[in-house]
């Protein structure tokens, strides 16, 4: 989704809360017409969007500027939050989005935190450790005045890492002496002030997301005539006996990073759900195996590498079975789950009909375009969306701030059990808002709890006059 689809979705949620009798305990349409449409404006818009250009001194092209961002979108939950990227990609428009979305992913998963996010146009494979060094000090400078442990607190996102965010606390501590630091940005290294478990959380929440569905929340459910979304709830149901009844569920992943691999290792492990990986991918290669492959061997491999295995020789090295295909035709392999934890708009109008996934888990940020979303949505297909699926980090972020703050250190099993309770709560609250109305996607859903939330904060607050 882009900004303008973004604000869309946003803008049409709205309308249907103004149509609810007794929304905030308004009695008459006109009240709720004039709250909603409040609401509505505030919630499209962003309290600051700020930009500056970064000044480096390269050490063969001489100097550069470079464009930089930091959009703070709402803060009514809480302070701002949200990453930091570095991309050849990053503009106004898209930080502005994202930004967006994190107040909503935020509001979801009722963590006491607004939106925010920021960016950097740079690809960080151009750059030497000491340029990206002068880049990230170079940001905090810049946004000295906006970031804060009590205003604004960035995380690492897409071409950032602890290594980055620890550069950048460093230059936060140097600014601003004697004041509290550690909280100031969370994805630190846990020798910093970092939380045991943050590298791998938001692949063991986006791993969680369909587990959780198949598994616990269908086996919980009691009234089971009165489920609305038929179609979706056979393909679950299907997906569910598959697997008690001898049987494995084959899960592919597009994109083999920190989400897509970790989410790969979970589904291997799991004793609960029996699944098979049959493919993973790259930018470069999908590898392939209708049995199974060996995620362990591949993702030794990926980390010493920073790439999947693409050669026959290296494969054979490996003692790995797989077939090497093209990037692409990971989406096209016969999976019935499909983890996207690549990059955005990987299925949309072009693509979406040769498909065959059954279940579609969004690891990545929109990586299903709307007119993909709708058609999965209308065949009976099950769309997982990011702002639920991918919360692990910032859950596990906020649990990093709050340590902070308390100066306690919590264990990696704390840290992870304490996700996976907060991911699982907004879990069932959002499979029973979907699979209990016939109202629009799981998206829809989201964003209508999300955002009847965020009205309630603003009107309560007094914010809507």
């Amino acid at each position: 989704m882009n900004r303008e689809e973004t604000q869309a979705l946003i803008e049409n949620v709205m309308d249907t809360l103004s149509d609810e009798n007794g929304f905030l305990g308004l009695r008459t349409e006109e009240e709720r017409l004039e709250v909603c449409g409040s609401a509505k404006e505030i919630l499209k818009t962003t309290d600051k969007v700020i930009k500056s250009y970064i000044r480096v001194s390269r050490e063969n092209n001489g100097i550069v500027r470079i464009p930089a961002y930091r959009v703070q979108h709402n803060n009514i939950s809480g302070f701002y939050k949200g990453g930091i990227r570095f991309n050849e990609y990053v503009s106004e428009a898209e930080v502005e989005n994202l930004a967006i979305l994190m107040t909503i992913k935020n509001a979801l998963h009722k963590l006491p935190f607004g939106g925010a996010k920021g960016g950097v146009h740079v690809n960080p494979k151009e750059y030497t450790d000491r340029e990206l060094n002068l880049i990230a000090k170079k940001y905090v400078q810049v946004f000295k005045t906006d970031l804060g442990p009590n205003h604004d607190i960035p995380a690492p996102d897409l071409g950032t890492n602890e290594r980055i965010i620890d550069w950048m606390v460093g230059e936060y501590k140097t600014i601003h002496p004697g004041e509290s630091y550690l909280g100031s940005f969370t994805g630190k290294s846990v020798e910093n002030g970092g939380a045991k478990g943050r590298r791998e959380s938001t692949g063991i929440g986006t791993y969680l997301s369909y587990q959780w569905m198949i598994n616990d929340w269908f086996n919980e459910i009691a009234d089971r005539e009165e489920v609305e979304r038929k179609e979706q709830w056979e393909t679950l149901e299907a997906l569910h006996e598959k697997h008690k009844e001898d049987g494995h569920l084959n899960v592919a992943v597009q994109g083999f990073g920190n989400v897509g691999s970790v989410a790969a290792r979970q589904a291997m492990n799991d004793e609960k759900l029996k699944q098979h990986v049959v493919a993973v991918s790259d930018r470069d290669v999908t590898l392939y195996n209708p049995d199974g492959l060996a995620i362990e061997s591949l993702d030794a491999f990926a980390f010493s590498h920073q790439r999947l295995p693409a050669t026959e020789k290296e494969l054979t090295d490996l003692d790995i079975e797989a077939e090497i295909l093209d990037a692409g035709d990971v989406l096209t392999v016969q999976s019935d789950v499909l983890i996207l934890a690549a990059v955005e708009d990987q299925i949309n109008r072009e693509n979406m009909k040769n498909v065959p996934a059954k279940i579609f888990v969004e690891g990545a940020n929109a990586p299903l375009s709307p007119e993909a979303d709708q058609y999965f949505e209308e065949t009976g297909k099950i769309v997982i969306p990011d702002i639920l699926v991918n919360a692990g980090g910032v859950i596990v972020s906020y649990l990093e701030w709050k340590q902070s703050r308390i100066t306690e250190e919590y264990s990696e099993s704390k840290i992870i059990d304490e996700m996976a309770a907060q991911m699982t709560k907004t879990f069932k609250r959002v499979y029973d808002t979907y699979f209990y109305s016939d109202e629009d996607t799981m998206r829809y859903g989201c964003f209508y709890l999300a955002l009847s939330r965020l009205t309630s904060l603003l009107y309560k607050h007094g914010k809507l006059f």
